[in-house]
């Protein structure tokens, strides 16, 4: 990067602070011929907000958010967030000399070997926790930015807890103690028996749940045979591939690179096939008064990464176990640069534990069309191609994620839409 000298760094600070209140300080710097972003996080905020996915927030609506608009040489290429905060003069002013030493330090202080507890509940949960994550664990650990679990990782650490110390957690309990120190000391004051025992995904998943599936297949016939020629010329659509569902329920895994996604798929699938098909969505984005009336008529089943997540997981399986489809976007969330961004596991964990085969999709061009940030699409060719069907038979979970996600990169490098 030549011109990096020109770059307003405190402007880029500025307008990222304002972007997000989870967001403390943040010190924006070169690191390794690179616009990097050091961020310490205010989790006072956060636990107010009842926020237990920390990263995905900041990653999400202060980082990317931050980059949807930036000129492409002032775009944030990677951060690190710190649990101390950064280091001033005394001005208050950051010290941008040592922010590499810092950084380093930063980086290695989760690795500190510290006194541990001998209790059975510390030492219980320190073992199953190492059966989810390769990094260090300490008492002081954070489990999301220094063990790395995300929303599925919470499921079962949830799941353990509860068979183990008849301990109920939720979500809003959950974010006021996410060092592990504070979660053993609460575990220890509410536990009702030790009984340890394993824990898997076909029990998470079977355990009974009160929720019914809302059938609309008549409104979204309807927007089917309205949208879809309006899609075909507005959009030079071209689908291809409906030969590859199976006859059995099937999960659909398509990519993602726009909101216009969801709503382009479902016209653009078959109507024996989209009549007995549900969609995941996410509560932040679909669940508002606006989208209710949407989510109502559409087989859309909400989820919210911060609350609910077991049921989130089991509603999932209910259309599954009753003989539907179910759509759901293996990356989570949009790319933000037409790449594909990594798959998450949810997806494998369903199609392997209830023997349903995933038919990748291919879902290319919507980028162009709607890139995120715009709010109205513009005329682009759009592709969609349904692919062979995977079945899980004998695949571990990552074996079904990196098959599914091969299969769509495949594709869109072999016949690619945009150079």
């Amino acid at each position: 990067m030549n011109n990096h000298k020109e770059i307003n760094i405190l402007k880029i600070e500025r307008t990222i602070l304002k972007l997000s209140n989870v967001v403390k300080e943040l010190a924006v710097f070169m690191h390794n011929n690179q616009l990097f972003a050091l961020i310490y996080p205010n989790f006072q905020e956060a636990k107010e907000c009842k926020i237990i996915r920390l990263e995905n927030e900041i990653k999400w609506y202060a980082v990317e958010l931050y980059n949807i608009k930036a000129p492409k040489d002032q775009k944030i290429k990677g951060y690190q967030i710190v649990q101390t905060p950064l280091p001033k003069n005394d001005k208050g002013e950051v010290k941008r000399s040592e922010l590499e030493r810092f950084m380093k330090e930063e980086a290695l202080r989760s690795k500190n070997l510290e006194a541990e507890p001998k209790d059975k509940v510390y030492q219980s949960i320190k073992l199953f926790l190492s059966t989810l994550t390769a990094e260090p664990i300490t008492p002081l650990s954070h489990l999301e930015l220094d063990l790395h679990l995300d929303s599925l990782n919470y499921i079962e650490l949830f799941t353990f807890i509860e068979n183990c110390f008849g301990v109920d957690i939720d979500e809003a309990q959950f974010s006021q103690m996410l060092i592990l120190n504070a979660l053993c000391k609460y575990v220890n004051e509410k536990k009702q028996k030790i009984t340890i025992s394993d824990i898997n995904w076909k029990t998470i998943l079977n355990e009974k749940i009160s929720f019914d599936l809302n059938y609309s297949p008549l409104p979204i016939m309807i927007y089917k045979t309205f949208f879809l020629p309006l899609y075909k010329i507005y959009f030079s659509l071209k689908v291809s591939g409906f030969e590859n569902f199976p006859k059995q329920p099937c999960i659909i895994a398509p990519s993602h690179q726009s909101m216009l996604d969801g709503f382009i798929l479902a016209a653009a699938l078959p109507y024996d096939v989209l009549k007995k098909t549900f969609f995941l969505a996410y509560q932040a984005v679909f669940g508002t008064k606006i989208m209710r009336p949407v989510i109502q008529n559409s087989q859309t089943i909400l989820i919210n990464v911060n609350k609910d997540l077991k049921a989130s997981m089991q509603k999932s399986t209910l259309p599954l176990k009753s003989g539907q489809n179910l759509v759901v976007f293996p990356e989570g969330a949009r790319s933000r640069d037409r790449e594909l961004l990594e798959f998450k596991k949810f997806f494998a964990i369903l199609s392997i534990e209830l023997d349903i085969p995933v038919v990748p999709v291919v879902l290319d061009g919507t980028f162009e069309a709607m890139p995120a940030g715009k709010i109205f699409p513009r005329p682009a060719p759009v592709i969609i191609k349904y692919l062979d069907p995977i079945y899980p038979k004998g695949l571990s979970y990552d074996e079904l994620v990196s098959k599914v996600k091969e299969a769509i990169h495949k594709e869109m490098i072999k016949h690619p839409l945009y150079r």
